[in-house]
């Protein structure tokens, strides 16, 4: 496949994805003064933060989840809010809500957390279903309804979640209704030991987010996110990808297999993956290496599957083995 089969002319062509592989770069060098030797996960959240997605950040404790998903919001200058989920935290906390006022004898609106560009959520899995399921309409449809009236989010909006999958006491697994709203999954892990080492000596002299400076803003990300939606998906590419998803369905070691939100996810993500790697055109192997973040996180293997140790992830290993790659052209 080459780039004179995608057939644009304007918006979305090889200069406009110069300048989403510039401005991405500068904020992933960026990310990466705080979040050392893990290029695959900034490069996945650039994926999402792009095709407009949101982020589940899921890992054990102290491997910088939260320093990543603060790095990549300060590194964008526009409006970032901070929930701590915590059993207490109230859904209106979240939304926002309607307060009488004494002096105009109107209720005013006061805006919850969910009111910024990005949105860093942490230890999501802490709050109860109640307040959790707050997120839904917000991710999904980027607007707020508060008693009968509907209010927009501006775009970017990006909810950027971390949760701790070891602990269980005091924690509320996310629904299946809420997992398949977050674009992707990933989990930071552990550093390799020269970066750790590196670490000791940037980080104990002092916290390097605390020098770390916008290098975009909003408009310029509001531009990116056009020019990734512009970039083309031949037909074969397309089918790919439905192929994929419809192979979690029929699989006979899950028991919920991939959603058509997923297959849209997974499509949008390539795009933007594509844009990030400096083509104007999907190839399968964008497909293919998003499968997992993607996919994963949306799946539920069967009893017995879990039991002769089948994770989502292997079974997916599976499904890309059994699914024929198209041939470029």
């Amino acid at each position: 496949m080459s780039t004179s089969s995608t057939g644009l002319a304007g918006p979305g062509g090889p200069a406009d994805v110069e300048t989403v592989t510039r401005v991405a770069g500068r904020i992933r060098a960026n990310i990466e003064r705080v979040i050392e030797g893990k290029p695959d996960v900034v490069f996945s959240a650039l994926v999402v933060l792009l095709a407009e997605g949101h982020l589940l950040i899921e890992d054990v404790p102290g491997v910088g989840k939260t320093q990543l998903s603060k790095a990549l919001a300060r590194s964008i200058d526009c409006s970032v809010r901070r929930i701590q989920f915590t059993p207490d935290l109230l859904p209106s906390d979240v939304t926002g809500v309607s307060v009488f006022n004494q002096n105009t004898r109107e209720f005013e609106f006061r805006p919850g957390g969910i009111f910024a560009n990005i949105v860093v959520g942490d230890e999501i899995n802490r709050a109860s279903p109640k307040t959790q399921s707050a997120l839904l309409e917000c991710m999904e449809e980027h607007q707020v309804t508060v008693d009968n009236a509907t209010y927009q989010l501006e775009t970017p909006f990006m909810v950027i979640a971390t949760q701790n999958p070891i602990e269980m006491e005091g924690t509320y697994a996310l629904p299946e209704a809420q997992r398949d709203r977050f674009m992707a999954r990933v989990s930071v892990g552990y550093p390799p030991p020269a970066a750790e080492i590196a670490m000791l000596s940037s980080h104990t002299r002092a916290n390097p987010l605390d020098d770390l400076e916008a290098v975009t803003d909003a408009a310029e990300i509001r531009k990116l996110i056009g020019i990734v939606g512009q970039v083309h998906v031949a037909d074969a590419v397309q089918r790919y990808a439905v192929a994929l998803t419809s192979a979690t369905r029929t699989s006979p070691e899950l028991v919920l297999g991939a959603s058509p939100r997923a297959t849209l996810h997974l499509v949008r993500a390539a795009k933007a993956s594509a844009a990030l790697h400096g083509r104007d055109y999907v190839l399968p192997d964008d497909v293919a290496a998003l499968v997992t973040p993607v996919l994963a996180h949306r799946l539920l293997p069967t009893v017995e599957a879990t039991m002769s140790g089948r994770t989502p992830a292997s079974v997916l290993d599976s499904v890309l083995a059994s699914v024929p790659v198209p041939a470029a052209g």
